[in-house]
């Protein structure tokens, strides 16, 4: 039997486990199966990694950097970021990939026009903002994260005005804000300053249209939700788990 699944705390919704569950029904793959490893604290990874059938594993919050010292080979991408989302086992070794760059990527760029030059990060303490830092400098769109509290080179929440909306046009939710069941939450930014110009991504997929993506739907902003990053990344993961 051939062995994945995904680790995180908590992993009360679990997209990937759906997900690759239907996919093994849909390509009659048999020998395989997904589980979901709930551990709270890494160090129990070890006894997840007894299973000799695991074959590798994606990870969630709050893992994503913590899963590093684990990791036998890691890309350059993982050791730049410092985020790992994807592991594949072969021989008892671990080697870390990050497949959250290619999710984001591949959905983020489509809706991007002349004018989104500069960009927010909304949160960006994670490992899922880790990729979208790294995607943006990839494609020199200029950002800044946005914080409750005032760090170097960042701006606050109280601190975003009319002003600073309209040079970044790009604003990305790398906060869970608005994740169900909590959808009547979003971030705190003003959002009657929200143009046309503006393109609102939201790294939340569920539900499909957050609070924080139908106000910027009402002022006529480009938007896109969290879904097609998953489906990406899921099929990078199965690529790397099967090459």
């Amino acid at each position: 039997m051939k062995k994945y699944g995904l680790v995180g705390f908590p992993l009360t919704h679990s997209f990937s486990q759906k997900y690759f569950q239907q996919k093994f029904i849909d390509e009659g793959l048999q020998d395989c199966v997904f589980n979901n490893y709930q551990i709270e604290h890494i160090d129990e990874v070890k006894t997840m990694l007894e299973d000799r059938e695991l074959q590798g594993f994606c990870i969630t919050i709050p893992h994503k950097k913590n899963i590093l010292p684990y990791l036998h080979f890691a890309t350059e991408a993982v050791k730049q970021m410092q985020a790992c989302n994807c592991v594949k086992i072969r021989e008892g070794k671990l080697y870390g990939h990050n497949t959250d760059v290619a999710g984001f990527e591949h959905s983020f760029t489509p809706h991007l026009k002349p004018q989104h030059t500069k960009a927010l990060i909304l949160g960006g303490s994670g490992g899922a903002a880790a990729a979208v830092m790294f995607v943006l400098n990839k494609l020199n769109i200029a950002f800044k994260k946005v914080s409750r509290v005032k760090e170097a080179d960042n701006f606050t929440y109280k601190e975003l005005d009319k002003d600073i909306l309209k040079m970044y046009t790009v604003i990305i939710n790398a906060t869970p804000l608005g994740t169900y069941p909590e959808t009547d939450t979003a971030p705190d930014i003003p959002y009657e300053y929200l143009t046309t110009d503006h393109y609102l991504f939201d790294l939340v997929y569920n539900p499909p249209l957050t609070r924080f993506l139908s106000q910027g739907k009402a002022k006529g902003a480009a938007i896109q939700n969290g879904y097609p990053m998953l489906t990406i990344q899921a099929e990078e993961n199965w690529k790397i788990w099967n090459e």
